[in-house]
């Protein structure tokens, strides 16, 4: 299943939880209302919204029962004809999710990047953090404020938590995964590397693009195995798979829900292989109208352009 967030262009009026099928937007509490009513259980449909609520926020308080729910919209749509639906035209695509509670990141967290960047091997997940501000969707751009002139890339495999997590084994962590998506970790390296807290530097407004979709875990069987790449403008920059990661995603879980609880719609960020623009020769840092496309196996591309702010 592909869960997305959109809005439709003809209003902009906020956004609503879809599903993504056959290249076409399915609304999904317009649809699980209608799957209820076909089911006969038109007493339930009536409070649908509250069920799977079209709010992405209030969806994912629903934590598991609601993508259990959306699951079986998935099923519905699938299988049934004319359905209401929009075109790709006809929307636009937010962030999967939209106002996370929490945006955890993980540095230094692929072997290749360490060697790179010239740093040493961690002995644990190296934690910072971003904010709601520098989310935005498939369809965005990237914006470079005046202050930073060393903007600069990161293709990332990000997971979505599903369910309230704390003090998870390793061993059931991906219980509790909604889902996984693609998140460009963008880093002013030059306001990151300027002090040794690498904050300021990594949650710039509107600098981080999520999506296009969040694919459940039914369809990604092991997120340690996923081919992972970028390019800009059309030239080859990372490339490398999840096998290399230091810290695995069922390891993260483990030890980010021992320091805080994790909510449903928390983003963890699982770092960025080799092949970023600063350790390049010479750096090679994004500039205006720079097309960046980041791929992960399973789950698709995104696609944005770099805008001067």
């Amino acid at each position: 299943m592909k869960f997305i967030t959109y809005q439709t262009k003809q209003t902009l009026d906020g956004y609503r939880t879809g599903l993504y099928y056959q290249d076409r937007v399915f609304d999904l509490q317009t649809n699980y209302h209608a799957m209820l009513v076909a089911k006969g259980e038109s007493d339930l449909a009536y409070t649908s919204e509250t069920l799977c609520p079209s709010n992405p926020t209030m969806f994912y308080q629903l934590g598991k029962v609601g993508f259990d729910r959306a699951k079986k919209v998935s099923a519905y749509v699938e299988k049934t004809d004319n359905l209401p639906s929009y075109s790709g035209d006809q929307v636009k695509l937010g962030p999967p999710v939209t106002n996370p509670s929490k945006i955890i990141c993980v540095g230094t967290n692929y072997r290749d990047h360490v060697v790179e960047m010239k740093s040493e091997l961690p002995t644990h997940p190296v934690l910072f953090a971003k904010y709601a501000n520098a989310l935005i969707g498939p369809e965005d751009n990237i914006e470079k404020p005046s202050v930073t002139k060393q903007l600069d890339y990161e293709v990332e495999l990000a997971v979505v938590i599903g369910k309230k997590a704390k003090n998870v084994r390793e061993a059931n962590a991906l219980d509790y995964v909604a889902g996984y998506t693609i998140a460009n970790d963008i880093s002013a390296r030059d306001l990151q590397k300027r002090t040794v807290q690498w904050l300021q530097g990594k949650t710039l407004d509107r600098s981080t693009p999520v999506g296009p979709w969040l694919v459940t875990t039914d369809e990604i069987a092991d997120p340690g195995k996923l081919g992972i790449s970028s390019k800009v403008n059309g030239e080859q920059r990372q490339s490398s798979n999840t096998d290399q990661l230091i810290f695995s995603v069922p390891n993260l879980i483990a030890f980010i829900s021992e320091l805080m609880t994790l909510e449903p719609g928390d983003i963890i960020l699982t770092g960025t292989p080799d092949g970023v623009g600063f350790a390049q020769e010479p750096p090679k840092f994004l500039r205006s109208g720079d097309e960046v496309v980041l791929e992960i196996e399973g789950i698709g591309s995104l696609k944005n352009i770099v805008h001067d702010c």
